[in-house]
């Protein structure tokens, strides 16, 4: 599950600029409500007005998406649906691609007592994190290291069997009941449920969502990609991974599609070989960048990897993009994540109204690859790795289709 890039680490959204924003902002997103439109200079905004003004159709709903939406409605209905009880709770809502949400969301899944809660289960508010010194990174000793291990090997075990039941035509609520259950097998606390009030025990992204998508009733449909999250509570630690797969054959067949779930998953394998005592942690930002764009795709800039032990997310934040300006470096017994999220077009987000959805500014698809990693004396142990026996993995890009394929 990621941590959200600190605020002042505001980027110019000019195509290719890599200079730090200034204060100027796109008057018509201020208008529209869209967030951190921040520009260099008044030249680098004029110079980028065509483009970055696609935004603004896209909220005002004047897309071809939008106009197709409106003539064809989702099955969703807006009140709850006489046949099946579904609804929309966001009818109004500017939606940047096809996904919509399928409420209502099932009851809270309940933690047995005797099962070990985090400082949140109850409130919702991860007292703790709160606590830390944002500026210290904390060094693991051997047993903490060991516990680090034994959490991670189990929210490996939990993914690999969530992500077996994917096929089309299950509900992303369903892998929500199936990741519960295997976390309560193993007597673990499903970390994300109630952080920071999250409804759920998993978070699943299909498509155009970046992260923390909130499992519903919607069906998966032949086609779709999703990034299924996982993070475990065991003995005092967490554990934290996740993957994007494939839907079905046609996602399989789609080259967009691949294109952005394997430059993904390869960006994420490229960072952690520079993982060792002394790698700079701003530097793993470059190499990822470098390779997402020699595939022609952007990196999401808003949410980072972060801090794993006994707290869900503390220091150090963990950017994915290149020449950003995080500090430390890595030294033996720390433990964090590194997960970029990759998309085919814009590198820009928005939250949906329940607070928690981010999804692409263009509604085209992402995909996003997780491990957390232990620093050793020599190297780097990848606490979540993959089994031979775990479900996904990479697969060739297929050959384009004669008139293309869709974001």
């Amino acid at each position: 599950m990621t941590d959200t890039e600190p605020p002042a680490k505001k980027k110019c959204l000019g195509a290719d600029c890599e200079n730090d924003a200034g204060s100027l902002q796109c008057p018509t997103c201020l208008k529209l409500g869209i967030k951190d439109s921040f520009f260099c200079s008044q030249d680098c905004f004029k110079k980028n007005w065509g483009d970055h003004k696609s935004m603004h159709k896209t909220a005002q709903g004047k897309t071809q998406n939008g106009i197709l939406h409106s003539i064809f409605p989702p099955k969703v209905v807006s009140k709850p649906d006489p046949a099946t009880g579904f609804f929309n709770p966001f009818p109004s809502y500017p939606f940047t691609g096809s996904l919509r949400p399928v409420y209502p969301l099932s009851p809270k899944r309940t933690v047995p007592k005797s099962i070990p809660h985090p400082d949140y289960a109850e409130t919702g508010i991860p007292k703790s994190a709160r606590l830390i010194n944002r500026n210290k990174f904390e060094i693991l000793d051997a047993k903490s290291q060991e516990g680090m291990r034994k959490v991670c090997r189990l929210a490996r075990e939990v993914l690999d069997i969530v992500a077996a039941e994917l096929k089309p035509g299950i509900t992303t609520d369903y892998l929500d009941e199936v990741c519960h259950k295997a976390c309560i097998e193993r007597n673990s606390y499903p970390s994300p449920l109630n952080y920071n009030h999250f409804p759920k025990s998993i978070c699943t992204s299909p498509n155009e969502v970046i992260c923390h998508g909130i499992p519903d009733q919607r069906i998966l449909l032949d086609g779709d990609i999703i990034n299924l999250d996982v993070t475990l509570y065991h003995e005092g630690f967490h554990g934290d991974l996740n993957e994007t797969y494939y839907v079905g054959d046609r996602a399989k067949a789609d080259p967009d599609a691949v294109r952005v779930v394997e430059t993904a998953r390869e960006c994420l394998d490229k960072a952690i070989e520079l993982v060792k005592p002394g790698a700079l942690i701003r530097d793993f930002g470059n190499v990822i960048e470098k390779h997402a764009k020699e595939r022609d795709c952007s990196v999401i800039r808003t949410y980072c990897g972060h801090g794993i032990n006994s707290i869900f997310h503390c220091p150090p934040n963990v950017p994915h993009y290149a020449k950003n300006k995080a500090v430390g470096e890595c030294k033996p017994g720390m433990t964090f994540t590194i997960e970029p999220m990759i998309a085919l077009g814009k590198y820009r987000d928005v939250t949906w109204p329940d607070n928690w959805t981010s999804t692409t500014i263009d509604g085209k698809k992402t995909a996003q690859f997780e491990h957390t990693l232990l620093v050793t004396e020599t190297g780097v142990e990848i606490l979540t790795a993959r089994q031979e026996s775990s479900p996904g993995g990479p697969i060739p890009i297929p050959a384009p289709v004669e008139n293309g394929t869709s974001g």
